[in-house]
């Protein structure tokens, strides 16, 4: 008697941009917003999504669980527009809890909140990948400590919604560094900026690593060439340790392009 493998729902790492300038046409957006426009076409059609966003850190794990989440425009000196924006997905409470539960199994605290609305990591992508904004969404925050090993042990217990057609998005930035995006002539070359991504790209895709280790190298990412350079503070990075944490696997590159003159990837991994 044949027997059929649980299809598991698709995981991705992706860089957002700078505030809401994906959405305003900004030109050194162009390759990513290509980019966001495509890659729904390889994920299916997803009955929720799960958002993990490098802008909402608290001491335990918390998911939204309202049901029409306002937007949180929480960045700042864009123009006018900028605060206009709507993005009506609606929540999804009964995830929440499930969420809420996986967590608990693991033995890890955490917290419902029925009043956070979405963040820019939320919205800003995911505007331009699902316009319709047809698809539940609930976000998750990072955890305050900032500890990489809690990210990926925290993936590891919500490994289980991929079992339930649950798109799952790692919402950050593989270089976040606030003064070199602004600071450094575009297009100037930066030979840390490419070493961190290289970094980056062998440790989630190539085939000769186990999980354990591609976990040890993000478990010690300080150590990788230009790391405290590309990440000041790796809020933008946490968001991919949380998707190796639930997917135990390598990647696939799906993007590796230009956003506000720097080298940054986004992984698959389905």
């Amino acid at each position: 008697m044949r027997t059929e493998t649980t299809k598991l729902a698709p995981v991705l790492y992706i860089p957002h941009g700078g505030g809401p300038l994906p959405l305003l046409g900004d030109p050194t957006h162009l390759q990513l917003v290509d980019f966001l426009k495509g890659i729904p076409h390889s994920l299916g059609t997803p009955s929720a999504i799960v958002l993990i966003s490098a802008h909402w850190e608290e001491e335990q794990p918390t998911i939204t669980s309202g049901i029409h989440p306002d937007l949180l425009y929480d960045y700042y000196g864009f123009p006018p527009e900028s605060y206009q924006i709507k993005y009506p997905a609606s929540g999804a409470p009964l995830l929440a809890k499930q969420l809420h539960a996986l967590l608990a199994d693991a033995g890890l605290q955490s917290h419902l909140d029925d009043q956070r609305g979405f963040d820019h990591g939320l919205f800003v992508p995911l505007k331009i990948m699902y316009p319709k904004a047809e698809i539940p969404c609930v976000q998750l925050s990072l955890l305050t400590s900032l500890d990489p090993k809690a990210h990926i042990d925290m993936g590891r217990a919500l490994a289980p919604l991929r079992q339930k057609n649950v798109l799952i998005i790692g919402s950050g930035f593989s270089f976040h560094n606030l003064r070199a995006f602004f600071n450094n002539p575009y297009g100037t070359p930066d030979q840390q900026n490419e070493d961190f991504n290289q970094w980056l790209i062998e440790t989630c895709t190539m085939d000769s690593l186990s999980f354990d280790e591609r976990d040890k190298r993000l478990v010690n990412w300080t150590n990788a060439p230009g790391a405290r350079y590309c990440h000041p503070r790796e809020e933008h990075l946490l968001p991919l340790h949380v998707c190796l944490g639930i997917t135990q696997a390598k990647a696939r590159l799906v993007f590796d392009g230009e956003v506000i003159g720097k080298r940054a990837c986004a992984f698959l991994w389905k």
